[in-house]
């Protein structure tokens, strides 16, 4: 009896700990640094990805959505960075519920692209490194869904674990593009601003019409 009740006084104590964990300063602020800087190296990743691939074929529809998917993602890390969940819960699940269904998106948009664009066999490798990853990262995130809304402090932590993987999975996956990243030139940057330059004669010349 004494035993039993010790053992969740203890639990007790680990989930609250676990809940407070990096919710005031000076870890939180940290945390921010964290989400903001890699909000950042996201939005970078998404563009360089977005002109290597017009740099390689023409652009496309899926292209642009990965190059969509990839900054929705940066957005929704910025938003859990900056709101606590401790103090603004809803911003926090908010930003949460953009970054990880995005993230997710994007690796498969990312996957189906590097099967698209493959003609060696490196270039096949990493299609199939792509989809293992991308199959790990779906396992994990819907497990961690299904262990958040249980009640039982096990399945909780369960939860937080998964949660963790999926994060891991998705930097690895960002970590293959080293392998087309090396290709970069100045001639895919070239490509990026033309593409931008285009785009904004576009806009003018609507802007034009419409006046």
């Amino acid at each position: 009896m004494v035993m039993a009740t010790g053992s969740q006084s203890r639990m007790e104590f680990m989930s609250s700990q676990e809940n407070k964990c990096g919710a005031l300063p000076p870890e939180s602020c940290w945390f921010s640094l964290i989400c903001s800087a890699g909000s950042f190296m996201v939005m970078m990743i998404g563009l360089l990805r977005y002109a290597q691939v017009i740099h390689r074929q023409q652009n496309s529809l899926l292209n642009m959505l990965g190059l969509c998917t990839g900054w929705l993602c940066a957005a929704g890390l910025t938003i859990v960075g900056h709101f606590q969940v401790d103090f603004v819960k809803v911003l926090h699940y908010v930003g949460a519920g953009l970054a990880f269904p995005c993230s997710l998106l994007f690796v498969y948009v990312q996957t189906v692209l590097t099967y698209r664009l493959a003609k060696t066999q490196r270039d096949f490798h990493t299609v199939h490194l792509r989809v293992a990853l991308s199959l790990l990262a779906l396992i994990t995130l819907v497990l961690s869904g299904v262990f958040f809304v249980q009640e039982s402090f096990a399945l909780q932590h369960a939860a937080a674990l998964c949660e963790w993987l999926f994060t891991i999975i998705i930097l690895l996956f960002y970590g293959s593009f080293v392998f087309e990243f090396r290709f970069i030139s100045m001639d895919t940057l070239v490509v990026l601003i033309q593409k931008g330059a285009a785009l904004q004669l576009s806009q003018n010349d609507c802007k034009l019409e419409s006046a």
